[in-house]
């Protein structure tokens, strides 16, 4: 049998309602990270202590000898770690359609991110740049995970489910991600009642995420189920070249399928800003805005609970209307709020009542784009596709933080630079409307 063949039909076992609700909880358990971590502490924990302490009176440090603004660190750095993950995302895709041990790949994914995350308790001083690696190891670690993690969806949901488990799956993440931010706010808030430092309660923050992501973990692992290799090897070939081999071939092969290529550019597109939205808006609304940290981190807690409601309405939405009519809805709706970032945010009032807008599109603007997908890939690829998915999916956007940053750079206005978020929800909107999803689906033969 050569790897282009699929293994037998014992690959797909019955679709079982416990692996789904432990399927469930990986979401709970990495948005710890994604929500305490790249959202709320350490993008402005790295720039203004970590950064800042190190920096020259004109406001430069030199990672690498490359100067670069402290105000835009941050935005580079994501920009990096998506890099990272662009070089080897795709390669773990292909590996794990190889591999028998799924699961225990989810496992050591997991469990390096939050190795590294756990470390960021040791972040003191000016430690900027070692600041900067652990969030690139967590960040691609998580990622990783995340494509095998999304790779188990078509195989743990019939085609008509997927949309539902998807919304639940990112409400449930929004539940998880936000319990903990509530317990980190305390914290944070209120440091000194618990014999704290503001800096160590940041840190204790960061670490704790780490532990949350560890612990429930446990619960997917324990759950799902590992299948026969969706693909087998030649004799004689190791899984990395194999892998590698068949990377090319994806590469070579996508073209097969101009729907779903056409899915994937829009999604680049708009998912890029829904990122950088999430990743930067504390950023914002703390240097532009002046708006305290504590303020800053009730907004997006606000947000994780407000999203599991608007999460669930998506779900009602997309099977009233369809889910891609429900997620062109969702992106006229983020670009009308971009524009009124640029135009109208001013006071912490406003801040929240855009952020309340942004939680009611969040989740169904995300989650219905990952069971689209799901419908658009050839079967036994599943996390080869999702790990070109990945590339731009949850906290990994890279073309638009990378503008934004440029845009910061050179113009030194935050208000300026969110004019290039709508310009990438626009063009995303546009092409997702010259998408035609059953077409994509008949491509890939579902």
């Amino acid at each position: 049998m050569t790897d282009s063949q699929p293994t037998v039909a014992a690959a797909f076992l019955p679709y079982s309602r416990q692996e789904q609700r432990g399927w469930y909880f990986y979401d709970w358990a990495n948005s710890a990270f994604y929500t305490t971590v790249v959202t709320v502490f350490f993008g402005p924990y790295v720039t203004t202590v970590l950064a800042r302490n190190a920096a020259d009176p004109a406001g430069f440090i030199y990672p690498l000898g490359i100067p670069v603004a402290v105000r835009a660190y941050w935005e580079y750095l994501i920009s990096a770690a998506v890099i990272l993950q662009v070089l080897f995302l795709p390669l773990l895709g292909a590996l794990a359609d190889y591999s028998h041990r799924k699961k225990q790949l989810l496992g050591l994914f997991a469990y390096t991110g939050a190795a590294a995350t756990v470390a960021m308790l040791f972040l003191k001083g000016s430690a900027y740049v070692w600041g900067g690696f652990l969030f690139l190891v967590a960040n691609t670690a998580f990622g990783a995970s995340v494509v095998i993690y999304n790779s188990f969806l078509p195989e743990i949901a019939p085609p008509e489910e997927r949309d539902s488990v998807s919304s639940k799956g990112w409400g449930i993440g929004y539940i998880g991600g936000g319990l903990l931010l509530a317990l980190n706010l305390l914290m944070y808030v209120k440091p000194a009642a618990l014999g704290l430092t503001e800096d160590l309660a940041v840190r204790l923050s960061l670490a704790s995420a780490g532990l949350w992501w560890a612990v429930f973990t446990i619960i997917p692992l324990r759950a799902l189920r590992n299948r026969q290799p969706a693909r087998r090897l030649v004799r004689g070939e190791n899984a990395v070249a194999a892998s590698l081999r068949q990377l090319g071939a994806t590469m070579r092969d996508i073209r097969r399928y101009p729907q779903t290529l056409k899915f994937l550019l829009a999604y680049l597109l708009y998912n890029d800003a829904i990122q950088t939205v999430i990743a930067l808006a504390t950023q914002f609304g703390h240097d532009e805005l002046k708006i305290s940290m504590g303020s800053l981190a009730l907004s997006i807690l606000m947000v994780q609970f407000v999203a599991f409601f608007g999460s669930m309405a998506f779900n009602w939405l997309a099977a009233a209307t369809g889910a891609k009519r429900a997620v062109i809805f969702s992106l006229a709706i983020w670009t009308a709020v971009v524009l009124l970032m640029y135009s109208w945010v001013h006071t912490t009032a406003q801040f929240f009542a855009m952020a309340a807008v942004v939680a009611l599109v969040l989740g169904g603007s995300q989650a219905l784009s990952r069971s689209l997908f799901a419908q658009m890939i050839p079967k036994s690829r599943e996390a080869e596709y999702f790990s070109i998915y990945e590339i731009s999916d949850k906290g990994t956007s890279w073309l638009c933080p990378l503008a934004f940053g440029l845009a910061i750079q050179f113009t030194g206005s935050y208000r300026l630079a969110t004019l290039t978020l709508a310009a990438f929800f626009l063009a995303g909107l546009f092409v997702l409307a010259r998408v035609d999803v059953r077409k994509a689906a008949a491509e890939a033969g579902n």
